[in-house]
């Protein structure tokens, strides 16, 4: 099946810019002004007027008007996720089917909402990157500690892993590593896993929506009372503490409340379930609030639960597919509790998937004990694996550097026998092009053979690629000594985010560190220490910038420092008078009051500004450190081309 993919802020303004022939810079000016679904509010003239752009220039506002006209508009067909359609008899004879880019593969070129509409059996098979994470976690675990594992056979109930949970301890862990669910785990508290299944489908739009999780916190913790109006909806609700969180229990509701016969419950269900079109649920009010108040309930409870049940519209869970949810929530936070290094090595192995950048998954590893070491031409393969000499560590794999090739990386590792002693070396047996190599030498993955990323870049560029003759003459003259300058430790990490998106060796925000604290700032770790209300300074490296549908416009940003994690709520007002450093910083400071609730911190965001200069300081020389401090490096001679020509003399 097909889905219709349509114009968005970014994709509006970069197709209008390439038609209109605005440059490149000011179409990617324009669309870093955007953050969530924007509509007519796109493009507003002070946010033109903040990246330095004429709101009034001809050529601008063409540009803009036609781009806010676009929004909504149909961009192109895409294949519907999981979908396909079973028919009696050819499914040609009913629908029109286009080849898609996958070869061997089709796609009716029908939107699935219109198969729906059409009475046609489309099938959705849901495929989630988890459970490709899961399979090479447990294959990691065989492998390396002798357990044979699965979705079956994982111990349950785990306190430890409920512990974890209960803290908030989510990175990696499917569906509940969210900053919502990373709030809600405190204050729900887990202890089962039927308390995971409604972890899972409470922090959904439509609870959200239906003022359905604080009442439902507040029963839990025993702050307001449970009361069922009869015995019947008793039995519906009695697991969920009375409030409906799952799709089931609006259906049986709507029967055993209001009349509803099966057809007609079904007939809800499919309203609920069709959460992108909203108002499909409206026709069902007279009949539900009737139907209850006929059967003896008060009107004000019926109005009550219909506007629960209305919150479905906006999507909310079947009970049966929380509880699946819930099972891989509760087998990736067990792997995450256990065999944390097992499972950060099978999370990156799936990588793109979750919440999480790998810079992230590796930080988060790290403070679990994980030790993680670097990629290396004489140790890694494409993929991240686990050493296990002296105890488990993480090896990163080629796939965390940018650029390269899996096919490459394929020789490098099948002609490596007993390892690279140097570059040459490695280059005629591995047969890398000089553009792979380069790549390798920026991503200091050359530490085995004693070079270091400035000497194995020299290395590369010198690096005599031929085959080696079957008569030498003499030996090729020997290069003569160079000084190399030393790479401060700034500079490594600066070239470490720009070719992994990762350091091993330090966090950039430790370099400014001193000039935060004489500002003021305050590290991330610290929070925990800070009273309720308190007004603080954070800065860190923006990692997550999320805009809710349902949050009435707050962004929720995660900062990152050396020390942990810092939350910021930016509401809609600071966020429209800070708009440009809040989408544009990597470095981003901001000034608030602490919010806690529990274990769970917030900074609610009052200023922002940009720091992104201040990272300049990574590549700056060290102080005391001199120019040229590194020792002589000459490029050694190759013992294969000497005993060769030795040989032959």
């Amino acid at each position: 099946a097909a889905t219709t993919i349509t114009y968005r802020g970014r994709s509006a303004i970069r197709d209008v810019g390439k038609a209109l022939g605005l440059s490149l810079d000011t179409v990617g000016a324009l669309a870093g002004t955007l953050a969530g679904r924007y509509g007519g509010d796109a493009f507003c003239d002070a946010d033109l007027r903040g990246i330095g752009l004429d709101p009034k220039a001809p050529g601008l506002r063409r540009a803009v008007r036609l781009a806010r006209a676009l929004i909504g508009f149909p961009r192109h067909l895409s294949q519907h996720v999981g979908g396909f359609v079973i028919s009696r008899g050819p499914l040609s004879e009913l629908v029109p089917i286009a080849n898609a880019a996958m070869p061997g593969r089709t796609v009716i070129e029908w939107n699935k909402d219109d198969l729906d509409a059409l009475g046609l059996l489309k099938v959705d098979v849901l495929g989630l990157g988890m459970l490709t994470c899961l399979r090479k976690a447990f294959a990691l675990i065989a492998r390396h500690h002798g357990r044979a594992l699965d979705l079956a056979t994982v111990p349950a109930e785990d306190a430890a892993t409920y512990d974890m949970l209960c803290a908030a301890d989510s990175i990696g862990v499917f569906q509940v590593e969210s900053r919502a669910q990373m709030s809600m785990l405190p204050r729900l508290k887990p202890r089962t896993f039927y308390d995971l299944v409604i972890e899972v489908a409470i922090v959904r739009p439509g609870p959200i929506q239906g003022d359905m999780v604080h009442p439902y916190l507040r029963r839990r913790n025993g702050t307001e009372s449970v009361h069922y109006p009869s015995p019947e909806l008793e039995r519906v609700l009695g697991k969920t503490l009375g409030v409906p969180l799952f799709q089931e229990q609006a259906m049986r509701i709507a029967v055993v409340a209001a009349g509803f016969s099966p057809g007609e419950a079904d007939a809800l269900r499919r309203a609920m379930a069709a959460w992108r079109r909203p108002g499909m649920i409206d026709g069902f009010h007279d009949k539900l609030v009737e139907g209850m108040v006929a059967n003896g309930y008060a009107r004000g409870f019926a109005e009550r639960c219909f506007r629960q049940i209305l919150g479905f519209g906006e999507y909310g869970f079947p009970e049966s597919h929380a509880a699946s949810f819930a099972l891989l929530a509760y087998v990736s936070a067990w792997l995450k509790r256990h065999y944390p290094a097992a499972f950060t090595c099978a999370l990156l192995n799936s990588q793109p998937m979750g919440f999480y950048a790998p810079a992230q998954l590796v930080r988060d590893a790290r403070e679990h004990g994980v030790e993680v070491r670097a990629a290396d031409v004489n140790a890694s393969g494409w993929d991240c694996a686990l050493e296990s000499d002296g105890g488990m560590a993480l090896r990163l794999g080629f796939r965390q550097v940018k650029g390269l090739k899996q096919a490459e990386i394929g020789r490098l590792v099948a002609n490596r026998g007993a390892g690279y002693a140097r570059v040459d070396d490695l280059a005629r047996r591995a047969g890398l092009s000089p553009a792979t190599l380069a790549r390798l030498a920026r991503a200091d993955a050359f530490r085995s053979l004693g070079l270091d990323r400035r000497q194995a870049a020299w290395a590369v560029g010198g690096a005599d690629t031929a085959p080696l003759p079957l008569f030498a003459a003499r030996l090729p003259a020997p290069e003569p000594a160079i000084r190399l300058p030393k790479m401060g430790l700034g500079e490594h990490v600066a070239e470490d985010y720009a070719t992994t998106r990762l350091s091993l060796k330090r966090h950039p925000v430790a370099f400014v560190r001193e000039g935060l604290e004489a500002d003021g700032v305050v590290p991330a770790g610290a929070l925990a220490g800070i009273a309720n209300g308190a007004r603080i300074t954070v800065a860190g490296l923006v990692t997550i910038r999320q805009r809710p549908a349902t949050a009435r416009g707050v962004i929720f940003v995660t900062l990152e420092d050396e020390t942990g994690v810092a939350n910021l709520v930016v509401r809609a007002g600071v966020f429209e008078r800070f708009r440009r450093p809040l989408l544009a910083a990597r470095l981003l400071a901001a000034t608030g009051r602490i919010e806690r609730d529990g274990l769970v911190i917030h900074v609610v965001a009052e200023r922002l500004a940009d720091l992104t200069p201040r990272l300049r300081a990574l590549t700056e020389p060290e102080a005391g450190a001199p120019a040229a401090d590194a020792p002589l490096y000459v490029r050694p001679a190759d013992p294969a081309l000497e005993a060769h020509s030795r040989d032959f003399r």
